[in-house]
């Protein structure tokens, strides 16, 4: 009954009306363009209205170009909520900013917005499912987000058709609601014109312009039909068709069309006014438009799309019911009123999706004056106002003020970028699981073994369960006997477009056992092991993935004095610990760095004219490092050379009380103190093979690390571990280095280090030099002279509960910050987590604050004690990484 005399709209109302505008418009004259802008912003879709309207408010003279009018392509028929509880504090800030500016916007400008504050509820129907809203829940009420978890019965005095007996609790956040996408685009378009900016229509951009300077590509404008803009300054802002408008230039954005869904049903009694709805485990979402229910939601067998053709503007494509009835069932069973009405219309157009459902922005790595806003994955109006603001200040300042890692394109590599099935397997998946539980330490299982480092099949061998990190795959922790295999298989789709689904799969049963909330992984245990190892005997971690640059040329002292934080100038054994600021003093990388004497030109030993540095880097973050400091040796102009040579050399790290002793019999060298000092590093030998050992430890313990040649590491690895058998060492994976950093009071960058955050802030003062300029030392000498408003500390829990990340912090009962990273520390025995306190009344925070308060921690709902620290009370003296042992 409930799909007869279903009548399909392929255009509404709207888009007859939009049809007209067009054919008038193309009859009109040819638009007159500017000569010259400060910057071009390409697309009118969300992302362009909201990225103009921003540098406009800013006094920035910007020209928007849109070829057909503003809303074509995917904006026009978008669902337009915004839902403001993420599992991420830097999303909830710029959902939060999207929300204000939508309350103010009609005030600005005298035009409504269509911004309609109706609240939404995320449903839930089992106990995990609850504790994920809970967790939700505590980092909103942290931040500010009003929320409330509800009984179902509470849940149904919002909204009276849900049927309270089909689910078993709610999250509701009433600030919450959706936006009429044309009605916001008119409204910021006045609001950009009035201040200066140009919004043109009917004028596709043919070409960006790009010249070839002596520091690389450089944007120098734009050309169209009726003539150039000059600019050096370009927004992509184009959408699905972002890909092909910059590949041209050497730019592979990993951004894939797909069809996207939705139908609206008949006038339904009783719904006007009601909140909004996620039902997660259906797949669901309701959308109120009036009198009427909108429904849609993430199928497991999306279409795929080729290229959208160009002109595509206000086109739907026929609703494929085999791919959409999944959420039928589920949304009549929570709301069996809906099942009583038929449908009044569907909408099926083109959105773009990238590999982890995060848009696409941030500036290009190969063209200067290149940036990128798109591939929003159907989410392009709720975190359109506050990316456009990001874009604006990127743009203006060279960086935004919120940590923008998650969404800057340079997470990705150039070869991710090119790798069109790595990219249709990823981005299925990320659609696929859009709603599905988000847990710490789950893991892809699409687009698995895109690169290998030198130990990959030793280390499956020794039974590891691998992880994936910007396409590597590194040992997560390992199975010993315990798991006869959890080797990855190859994608299968989850069953979709004929594909089977994999009925035993060994990854797929061991992964399960970390999906938790409410209790401690069931490997806890196993990395503890591995982690106890490592404390008190010795262990081998393959650290392979690490980013590993070269910097060298006739002024790479003056790029290395720029770049980074500490004094680099050293003696070729030194090895430093340094940050690499920018403007605003926060840390873009934490790198550790070695001067190098030119050597004999093979890989652990290069030769080069002038000076040299070795620089090594977390390999999460890898070509965003890369990337950014390459960027700003162009910007300066420094006549040096920054090579990648990631893959080129493995990294095998031997860390632990004993590390020392297994070590000197395989090496031609001293290793005491008095020869390879902490912090040092130097070329050695080990059963004739060359390699460079540096002293350096990421767990804080004696220890060291072999960089080795990629053909040597197999047997380089073979020979460490046959030489420590009898001293029963073993491997350990990145689950127990993680915790292990964590109890040392390390730092994990985009973790508890990220660009909005200063080295004063996060307790590396240290690694700041007094003498001589680097990028941000102006903002770090303010910050010293000033004071700060947020610190880093530390907290432990006093009871045995696991923490995940995210989880609310409170002083004396009120909110003071967030977990930005959480590990079980295992030699301590406790849950620690990592905390930047602020202040409400915005004041400076200092040691007295700090240390006179009481501290809680939101876990789940409920307030745990904890012990603030202001440094890890972990080995505090640092005696360890020494080799002082007998300390007490």
């Amino acid at each position: 009954m409930w799909r007869t005399g279903i009548v399909v709209q392929q255009a509404r109302r709207q888009d007859l009306r939009r049809l007209l505008c067009r054919q008038q418009s193309s009859a009109s004259a040819p638009p007159e363009l500017p000569k010259s802008a400060d910057v071009v912003v390409i697309g009118g879709g969300s992302a362009g209205c909201h990225t103009v309207y921003h540098l406009a408010k800013r006094g920035i003279k910007a020209v928007l170009l849109e070829r057909a009018q503003l809303t074509a392509g995917t904006t026009w028929h978008t669902a337009g909520l915004l839902w403001r509880l993420r599992p991420s504090d830097v999303d909830i800030q710029l959902l939060a900013n999207s929300r204000n500016m939508l309350r103010q916007l009609e005030a600005e400008t005298g035009l409504d917005p269509g911004w309609i504050q109706n609240g939404g509820i995320f449903i839930a129907h089992n106990e995990t499912r609850l504790d994920e809203y809970r967790r939700l829940a505590t980092v909103g009420a942290a931040l500010g987000i009003e929320n409330e978890i509800l009984t179902p019965e509470e849940t149904q005095k919002l909204f009276p058709l849900l049927d309270p007996k089909a689910f078993i609790g709610a999250l509701y956040s009433p600030g919450d609601g959706v936006m009429d996408p044309a009605m916001l685009c008119t409204a910021l378009r006045r609001a950009a014109t009035s201040n200066g900016a140009q919004v043109i229509e009917n004028c596709d951009v043919q070409e960006i312009l790009v010249e070839q300077g002596a520091h690389g590509k450089k944007v120098v404008g734009v050309a169209t039909p009726y003539g150039n803009i000059r600019t050096d300054t370009v927004v992509n802002a184009t959408g699905v068709w972002g890909r092909d408008l910059v590949a041209r230039h050497g730019t592979h954005l990993p951004l894939l069309p797909m069809k996207h869904a939705y139908i609206v049903s008949e006038s339904i009694p009783g719904v006007r006014g009601l909140p909004n709805i996620r039902d997660h485990d259906y797949s669901t979402y309701f959308r109120i438009q009036g009198d009427a229910i909108c429904m849609g939601g993430y199928e497991p067998n999306p279409i795929m799309l080729d290229p959208v053709a160009k002109d595509f503007h206000f086109g739907l494509y026929e609703l494929d019911w085999s791919v959409f009835e999944t959420h039928v069932e589920g949304a009549q069973k929570l709301c069996p009123a809906y099942a009583k009405y038929g449908v009044k219309s569907t909408v099926c157009g083109p959105e773009s999706f990238t590999p982890d459902h995060k848009p696409l922005m941030g500036p290009d790595p190969n063209v200067a004056g290149l940036m990128h806003n798109c591939g929003f994955n159907s989410a392009g109006m709720m975190f359109g106002g506050g990316c456009g603001e990001q874009m604006a200040l990127w743009i203006i300042n060279g960086q935004p003020d919120v940590p923008m890692f998650s969404f800057d394109l340079r997470r990705f590599t150039p070869d991710q970028g090119r790798a069109t099935k790595w990219i249709q397997e990823k981005s299925h998946e990320s659609y696929v699981k859009n709603y599905s539980m988000v847990f710490k330490y789950d893991q892809p299982i699409a687009g698995r073994d895109f690169q290998k480092d030198p130990l990959h099949d030793e280390m499956l061998q020794c039974n590891a369960f691998m992880e994936e990190k910007q396409g590597w795959e590194r040992p997560g922790f390992f199975l010993g006997s315990a798991v006869e295999s959890a080797a990855v298989l190859p994608y299968d789709w989850y069953g979709s477009y004929e594909n089977v689904r994999h009925k035993d799969s060994g990854y797929e049963k061991v992964l399960e056992g970390d999906l938790k909330y409410s209790s401690f992984s069931e490997h806890h245990d196993l990395i503890g092991a591995e982690a106890l190892a490592c404390r008190n005997n010795a262990v081998v971690f393959n650290m392979s993935y690490f980013s590993k640059l070269l910097l060298e040329g006739p002024q790479a002292q003056k790029a290395a004095d720029w770049l980074f934080s500490a004094n680099t100038n050293r003696d070729p054994t030194k090895t430093v610990y340094t940050c690499a600021l920018n403007d605003a003093g926060g840390v873009e990388a934490d790198v550790t760095i070695s001067r190098l004497a030119s050597g004999s030109g093979q890989v652990h030993d290069p030769k080069f004219e002038g000076q040299g540095y070795y620089i090594v880097a977390g390999g999460a973050s890898a070509y965003y490092t890369y990337s950014t400091l390459r960027s700003e040796m162009r910007r300066k102009g420094f006549d040096a050379k920054l090579s990648d040579i990631t893959a080129d050399l493995g990294v095998i790290s031997i860390q632990g009380p004993k590390s020392r002793q297994i070590l000197q019999p395989l090496l031609d060298c001293d290793l005491s103190d008095e020869h390879v000092a902490p912090n040092s590093t130097r070329l050695a030998t080990l059963n004739g093979i060359g390699l460079r050992l540096l002293r350096v430890s990421f767990v804080g313990e004696l220890g060291y690390e072999l960089h080795v040649p990629k053909r040597d590491c197999v047997a380089v690895y073979k020979a460490l571990m046959a030489a420590g058998k009898s001293q029963d060492l073993r491997n350990a994976g990145y689950r127990a280095l993680y915790s292990l950093s964590s109890e040392k009071g390390y730092h994990l960058w985009s973790f508890d280090l990220r660009s909005d955050d200063t080295p004063l802030e996060a307790g590396l003062g240290f690694t700041c030099r007094k003498t001589g300029d680097y990028r941000g030392r102006a903002a770090v000498e303010l910050q010293r002279a000033e004071g700060v408003k947020k610190r880093l500390v530390y907290l432990t829990l006093q009871q045995q509960v696991p923490i995940w990340g995210l989880e609310g912090v409170y002083r004396n009962g009120e909110p003071v910050g967030v977990l930005r990273r959480a590990e079980y520390t295992y030699t301590m025995g406790k849950s620690l987590g990592q905390a930047y306190i602020s202040r409400a009344d915005g004041q400076k925070v200092d040691v007295d604050y700090l240390k006179s308060g009481d501290y809680e921690v939101d876990i789940l709902g409920k307030r745990y004690k904890a012990d603030c620290h202001l440094r890890s009370p972990f080995d505090p003296t640092g005696q360890r990484v020494l080799g002082n042992y007998e300390t007490k």
